[in-house]
């Protein structure tokens, strides 16, 4: 099955997922009957492959931006391209602009794949997603197929639909400040009004900015749709990224491994809170997510 780019559904009891190979190996919906539980593709994105307009695409070789475009690993200079203009800066690397291919598809379990070899990375990944009646499993794998030994991180970037009455709740450590051109900077301690340790409603000014020392776990609310998401991560996820624009209907909850903005950090590849995998040839990582479904009542 190989090669396959026509969209993929899985079906287990009253969940359902479609999945577009061909369009950054996405989901396209999530759905709890006929109720949505990401941010579906609509028919006008879906047309042109607008992976901006996906459920949910992931992110590889690494998670968020490039600052300059380039980055310093043991000697060398690695050179990226601006990937989403009008940005500035290449951001999630390229797998969200690949077509990816169906190795496996059979009811509730799809296996996608992608072999990508850029001018920086040479690497397979791949993404198992599995279907229960309870949630969605994501499981991501990486692996260097570089003679020489690269940085590397992962995440999966879900858009939410952002209803007046949703809700976040997650713990966390660190903050890191948000710089021009959605360039992560200085890592602090979480200040109490930015923390979401309680549950909270989502701010209602500007927020782009990654948590560190996340315990893995994320809770979304959706009293008006009936139902909730409880995410839950490996521990290699030791960020969660969060976007919400107070003007947009939409918002973001990313588990990602690797530090937004860590390839440009002082010392971002040798302190493990940054999350950042060097991985030798042939060496692979992997992690998953889970996406699990409950009522509000």
């Amino acid at each position: 099955m190989a090669g396959t780019s026509d969209p993929v559904e899985l079906a287990a009891g009253a969940l359902n997922v479609t999945l577009a190979p061909a369009i950054g190996g996405s989901v396209a919906a999530f759905r709890h009957g006929a109720i949505d539980l990401m941010r579906p593709l609509s028919a006008r994105n879906a047309g042109p492959g607008n992976v901006l307009g996906v459920a949910m695409f992931p992110m590889v070789p690494y998670a968020n931006r490039i600052a300059r475009n380039a980055f310093d690993f043991r000697g060398r200079t690695y050179g990226c391209q601006p990937n989403n203009p009008p940005e500035k800066f290449n951001v999630h690397g390229t797998g969200w602009h690949r077509a990816w291919d169906v190795d496996r598809a059979e009811g509730s379990e799809a296996v996608l794949s992608l072999a990508d070899s850029g001018a920086a990375y040479q690497y397979r990944a791949t993404q198992h997603f599995a279907l229960e009646p309870a949630g969605l499993t994501v499981v991501m794998t990486i692996t260097n197929d570089a003679p020489d030994p690269m940085p590397f991180g992962f995440g999966l970037h879900p858009w939410f639909i952002r209803d007046p009455d949703v809700t976040l709740q997650f713990k966390a450590g660190t903050f890191y400040l948000e710089e021009p051109d959605g360039v992560a900077g200085d890592r602090i301690t979480v200040p109490a009004e930015l923390g979401f340790g309680v549950e909270r409603p989502l701010p209602d000014r500007w927020r782009n900015n990654d948590y560190g020392r996340w315990d893995g776990v994320a809770i979304l609310r959706f009293p008006s749709r009936g139902f909730g998401l409880r995410i839950i991560a490996d521990p290699v996820f030791r960020h969660l990224m969060i976007y919400a624009d107070p003007t947009k209907p939409y918002f973001c909850v990313e588990p990602q491994t690797n530090a937004s903005g860590a390839f440009n950090r002082r010392g971002g590849f040798e302190d493990a809170e940054e999350g950042v995998l060097v991985l030798g040839p042939g060496e692979s990582a992997k992690g998953a997510v889970r996406f699990e479904v409950f009522a509000v009542g």
